[in-house]
């Protein structure tokens, strides 16, 4: 007579457990499938649309038809894509290692253990918080060349008035200034990178009698090398790509007929992609306009990883 003996065990158990397993991974999918479907519909499924409008003639109101080559035709015998490529090149050159060396000094005077502090730091980080439009309206009014605050200061020192946006030479130099009311984000991750920083460091460079900018070239700045990268990256990506709002206030105040500022000295990439698909409606051309500043944007921070390995410094615990 043949006995059959129920399953014990771990083999019991691990059934179970795969079962459970089982349904884990179904629940899991089932609460990312949302962020999924809208990375498909919204991101992805752009993203390909927009590579297909590259090979299309597409005004909006009317059907696209096929293209072909000629966008990218257009677009290398085109001046003005070559003044917004210019442009941007100048102001990303400017802007990036100027909020970085400003918002590290900040971060530093912030980082000081002083009365008052947590106020001092609400107070330089709130800027980068207020609507983007009020701040243009904001550094309209500095940069006015009646009675703008930025000739009354210049004013002080026996500097003549500046036309600012009114002039090609200046306007781009106004939109760089205009670019570190927004450093109050990189100021805060500056300033967690330097409480971050081990005070045994400090303490030891103090007992072998090092200077402060000793300190701050073989101390500070490597240890905080990992944050100067990021912030980089963020930096550079930021001013690339955004910035369209503040751009396009600026350039309708320069009174030019193209929107772009005198002689388009603000005729930024982003802003040029805004005119031809929304002005022109040359919704393909457009695409072109954007997959180019996405492969620009996307070269320079392979190139910046790259090049990171030669000086970014992480600390091995």
């Amino acid at each position: 007579m043949t006995t059959t003996v129920p399953l014990r065990g771990p083999g019991r158990r691990s059934y179970r457990r795969g079962g459970l397993m089982r349904d884990q991974y179904i629940w899991g999918y089932l609460c990312i499938l949302p962020n999924v479907l809208g990375l498909l519909i919204f991101t992805v499924g752009p993203l390909i649309a927009s590579f297909i409008m590259i090979f299309l003639h597409w005004e909006v109101i009317t059907p696209p038809t096929p293209a072909g080559l000629d966008n990218l035709r257009e677009l290398i015998n085109d001046p003005l894509f070559f003044k917004a490529l210019y442009n941007t090149a100048y102001v990303t050159l400017l802007s990036v290692p100027l909020g970085l060396a400003l918002s590290l000094l900040l971060a530093m005077a912030l980082n000081q253990d002083i009365r008052g502090i947590r106020l001092y730091r609400v107070v330089f980080f709130i800027p980068s918080l207020t609507p983007v439009v009020a701040n243009a309206i904001l550094w309209l009014w500095i940069f006015n060349p009646t009675y703008g605050l930025a000739n009354g200061l210049l004013g002080l020192v026996g500097i003549p008035p500046q036309t600012w946006l009114y002039n090609a030479g200046e306007a781009k130099i106004a939109l760089v200034l205009s670019n570190m009311w927004s450093i109050g984000g990189s100021i805060i991750i500056f300033l967690a990178g330097l409480q971050g920083i081990p005070t045994a460091l400090y303490e030891a460079a103090d007992i072998d009698g090092v200077t402060w900018w000793s300190r701050f070239r073989y101390i500070t700045l490597p240890m905080l090398s990992p944050v100067i990268f990021f912030n980089l990256i963020i930096g550079l990506i930021n001013t690339m790509q955004s910035g369209f709002t503040i751009t396009f206030l600026f350039s309708k105040a320069g009174f030019n007929q193209t929107g772009a500022g005198p002689d388009n000295s603000l005729l930024l990439l982003v802003l040029y992609l805004y005119n031809k698909g929304f002005q022109d409606f040359e919704m393909g051309y457009a695409a072109l306009l954007a997959w180019v500043l996405f492969l620009i944007i996307l070269v320079l921070t392979a190139v910046n990883f790259r090049v990171a390995k030669s000086w970014v410094y992480y600390e091995m615990s």
